[in-house]
């Protein structure tokens, strides 16, 4: 597959399986069933997608709050794939449970969401830090983009199925109610993760990291503190991580917001589902084609082309007005989604030591998490202020501008951290 050996390629089918949870709960169906049952229950439209915003910063509060430790713990040899599973279980149940929420329940719909984000968000802590792990650094870029272009197509076989469903169910064909399609697409997202997560779990193993030692939680804690000394003290890791605390805020916000702004723009629901179907096969071809471009032109430089995208979507999308200007922004998201998230992963696996990768990814998730608090919440509170969701999708530009003026001041060159100094936790 693509030329990639068997770790490689189980490795990339974690982008396979999880990408169906990016799809169906975290963009499409979720979010919209979410709406449905907030605005039955006597709410607003525009306060629905605030809560939503809300309910998404919560989530990536907590792993923000947690990456750090996660991470370091996770360098101790056989405990990488530990915490990965563990976050994997409690990914897979909430989703699954999801199903079984009734169906004016919105409070408790939030709930489940919020801990199936904190799994999926969970196990991608430890699944990006096992890229270092699994491929070369010369590999880095075309492995990590094709992870993400497998994780379009992948995510659209299960998201196919619950669309049938819930369009058959719409046309009266299957004897369903709207809530039970849903719930089902639900329930399919939750066994497609589960089942090709096997390979993964399976195959791809911890090659560095540390000795287990005595008090390793203790150490650990330790270890944070000279991490961000190091991050300080390396300026090209510093730099590089406060500009992908702002511009992946955006793409992330994009993201999970997308489906509650096209349905605030009075699309059907069958549109927006149709459309981010056709994006999903926009992105896959596109995140590979990133990775081939970065080989040619370097990472950062293609970094350079997503941002300045994901600038100009929010421009137009401040003007949209039609079901067409929504398939045209859509399309030109599916030009660098997978792009810019794929590089941003493979270049900084370039500038972090092996041996404690897991430390520096946990920073690198940190900063990803606390960014995407900022993103839904700022989103949410200009949408509810200005009661148009068009103004708070306006108002993330500035967190690509600001990403893309201090990547400016990366030095160019991406050379390892330096381990050379031993620090004893002793």
């Amino acid at each position: 597959m693509f030329n990639l050996n068997k770790t490689e390629q189980s490795w990339a089918l974690y982008d396979w399986a999880n990408s169906a949870y990016s799809l169906t709960i975290t963009t499409a169906v979720l979010p919209l069933y979410f709406k449905s049952v907030f605005q039955n229950a006597g709410g607003s439209a525009a306060v629905s997608t605030a809560y939503w915003g809300y309910a998404s910063s919560i989530s990536t509060l907590f792993l923000a709050i947690m990456a750090p430790i996660l991470g370091t713990v996770a360098d101790y040899k056989g405990y990488k794939k530990k915490l990965f599973n563990m976050f994997f279980i409690i990914g897979i149940m909430a989703t699954a449970c999801l199903s079984f929420v009734p169906d004016n329940n919105w409070i408790l719909l939030l709930g489940f969401y919020i801990l199936s984000a904190i799994g999926f968000s969970g196990t991608n802590i430890f699944y990006d830090a096992f890229l270092v792990d699994v491929t070369k650094e010369e590999k880095m870029d075309r492995v990590s983009t094709l992870g993400f272009g497998l994780g379009y197509i992948g995510s659209t076989i299960p998201f196919i199925i619950s669309m049938a469903i819930i369009m058959l169910q719409q046309l009266k064909m299957l004897p369903l109610s709207a809530a039970a399609a849903s719930k089902i697409s639900f329930f399919i997202t939750a066994v497609w993760w589960l089942i090709f997560t096997i390979p993964m779990i399976k195959n791809v193993k911890q090659i560095h990291g540390i000795e287990i030692e005595p008090r390793p939680v203790k150490k650990s804690f330790i270890r944070i503190i000279h991490t961000f000394k190091d991050i300080k003290k390396h300026r090209k890791v510093f730099l590089f991580l406060l500009a992908y605390f702002f511009y992946i805020d955006g793409v992330d916000t994009i993201i999970k917001m997308s489906s509650a702004y096209g349905a605030d723009l009075g699309i059907k629901p069958t549109s927006l589902l149709l459309i981010l179907l056709i994006t999903q096969f926009v992105a896959f071809p596109c995140a590979i084609i990133y990775g081939r471009l970065a080989q040619r032109f370097k990472g950062k430089i293609m970094l350079y082309v997503g941002i300045i995208i994901y600038t100009v979507i929010c421009i137009y999308a401040f003007f949209l007005k039609t079901t067409l200007d929504f398939w045209i922004l859509a399309m030109l998201v599916g030009t660098s989604q997978g792009g810019i998230q794929a590089l941003s992963r493979s270049y900084f696996g370039k500038l972090v030591p092996k041996e404690n990768s897991n430390e520096f990814f946990g920073f690198y998730n940190i900063f990803g998490k606390f960014a995407a608090v900022m993103g839904p919440f700022l989103m949410g509170i200009v949408t509810q202020i200005t009661g148009k969701s068009n103004y708070g999708v306006f108002s993330i530009i500035l967190l690509f501008i600001i990403g893309g003026l201090i990547l400016l001041r990366v030095p160019e060159n991406s050379e390892p951290v330096d381990t050379s100094e031993t620090i004893s936790l002793n």
